[in-house]
């Protein structure tokens, strides 16, 4: 067996790291009313408009809810395939919240930012009725969001970057490559490709606005970053047009101007301007309050490679010959007739892939144009691979994986190593764990070192059985703004880059 070294799993880990960074330093750029502007509504301050949001206010929002959250969670629990689901939290007057999920204890930490949003948390202050399954704090009229872009720092100005523009697209792959996720130990730094970018970037119905950088001033250099796409999101019964928020990213040497807060409250008004008042993110570490939690898990295709660069290494008891052997692969998939999607596939896929997401309680509904999108294969970036009935035509079993490669830093043998990541997988006419043995095989024809899976969805029931090993960390799913009960891991069915 190997122990496998951390790898920047989640994407959203060094969004994270900096809003806790934040947190946790004085300075005069941005001041603790970061909330009374926020997601929920962006407004401006009371004195520009009466009917904006006060911190109070959103206090009050997000008392009730939590207290609702509490009282429905034995019920919600009853209807998922895991009767030990439930939540309960307390928080006590230093707002101090200790949280449990299926066994999970939570992080017990103040945050300063996070604990005043329009979240399902406790917060002080009066309670006031908030429904469960719907906005915590409800949407706002046009005219009374703030109308100009937040104030930045001496020095820096806003950017809409125009991704499709290679030079600007350049600029936010270097920004990325040395700024954005790396692990603890600077080994790894996952390297986002342009071709990445561009795909992840830009679905159909993006909005421009919502691809958001800061310059410098003098030299126009782009310092930081954050992008939203947009998503329709089912989360249990209900249907609300949210944005997906990714790659927010702050220049090493800027993250004492707490710039992220500054960050999230102007996408966050041009957002609402396109009148979406909902988000939904991921981050690797617990902030107030997920609506589920995933772990990663890790499945060696070259062992040797991942012992070489230090993601895995041997166990005193086995040679290198014998891990090779445990994790050998056949050369060839069992399902003969699996191949690579192509655009005559799109509508029968699509319509396989909406009827198996019905069975969750968090997914997004794609149409067909957004399942093309997504799940047609594009090289170095995401394979899809569909097997289709000879009877009917129709596609019957489909699996997908996209492509997140990291630079290894300070290694003489190697400078990449390549993983794959599980994207969205149905079976029908076969066993999902023998689908998923296929695209094992198919990932490691295409040269790839290790293939990763959340244990979301169905994914449980392959992951032990095919040798994939357990992660170091979780992924918090979080929705902005929405009210409702939380979910196991196999309820969550989106998965974000």
């Amino acid at each position: 067996m190997t122990n496998e070294k951390k790898e920047p799993a989640s994407l959203s880990e060094k969004v994270s790291k900096l809003i806790l960074d934040d947190n946790n330093k004085t300075s005069a750029t941005v001041d603790s009313k970061t909330i009374s502007d926020s997601i929920a509504g962006s407004t401006s301050t009371t004195t520009d408009h009466p009917d904006s949001i006060s911190e109070s206010q959103v206090a009050q929002q997000v008392q009730n809810q939590r207290q609702q959250l509490e009282g429905n969670n034995t019920s919600a629990s009853s209807n998922s395939s895991s009767s030990s689901s439930r939540i309960s939290a307390i928080m006590n007057k230093s707002k101090i919240i200790s949280s449990r999920k299926a066994g999970h204890h939570f992080n017990q930490k103040e945050h300063s930012f996070w604990d005043t949003q329009p979240m399902p948390h406790e917060a002080m202050g009066t309670s006031v009725e908030t429904p469960m399954h719907s906005a915590i704090v409800p949407n706002k009229p046009k005219s009374s969001l703030r109308p100009e872009p937040y104030n930045m720092p001496k020095g820096f100005e806003w950017s809409n970057i125009d991704i499709l523009d290679p030079e600007q697209l350049d600029e936010v792959y270097n920004l990325l490559t040395f700024n954005y996720v790396e692990d603890d130990d600077c080994m790894f730094r996952f390297d986002y490709s342009p071709a990445f970018l561009t795909w992840a970037l830009t679905p159909p119905g993006f909005h421009p606005q919502y691809h958001l950088g800061v310059r410098s001033s003098k030299t126009k250099r782009l310092m930081a970053l954050i992008t939203g796409v947009p998503a329709t999101v089912r989360v249990y019964d209900k249907l609300t047009p949210m944005v997906e928020i990714n790659f927010l990213c702050v220049h090493k040497k800027l993250r004492s101007k707490r710039l992220a807060p500054v960050l999230i409250k102007e996408i966050t008004r041009r957002v609402n301007h396109t009148g979406v008042f909902q988000a939904v993110y991921t981050a690797g570490i617990v902030l107030p309050v997920p609506v589920g939690s995933c772990r990663y898990y890790h499945r060696s295709l070259d062992p040797k490679k991942l012992i070489e660069v230090g993601f895995s290494r041997l166990s005193p008891r086995m040679t290198m010959a014998r891990i090779q052997k445990l994790y050998r692969l056949p050369t060839e998939t069992s399902n003969l007739g699996l191949r690579p999607m192509t655009p005559e596939d799109v509508n029968s896929a699509h319509e396989l892939l909406a009827t198996h997401l019905e069975q969750y309680d968090l997914v997004v509904k794609f149409t067909p144009d957004e399942f093309a999108h997504w799940l047609l294969p594009r090289d170095g970036v995401v394979s899809s691979y569909v097997a289709v009935s000879e009877e009917t035509g129709k596609v019957t079993d489909f699996c997908s994986f996209y492509f997140l490669p990291s630079s290894v830093m300070n290694n003489p043998k190697h400078n990449v190593m390549r993983a794959a990541y599980s994207f969205y997988n149905v079976a029908t006419s076969v066993d999902l764990k023998d689908l998923m043995k296929d695209a094992l095989v198919l990932a490691k024809k295409e040269n790839q070192d290790v293939f990763n899976a959340l244990n979301l969805m169905k994914n449980n029931c392959f992951l032990e059985e095919l040798k994939f090993g357990i992660g170091d960390g979780n992924l918090q799913y979080y929705l902005y703004n929405w009210a409702c009960p939380a979910m196991e891991s196999e309820k969550v069915g989106i998965v974000l880059l």
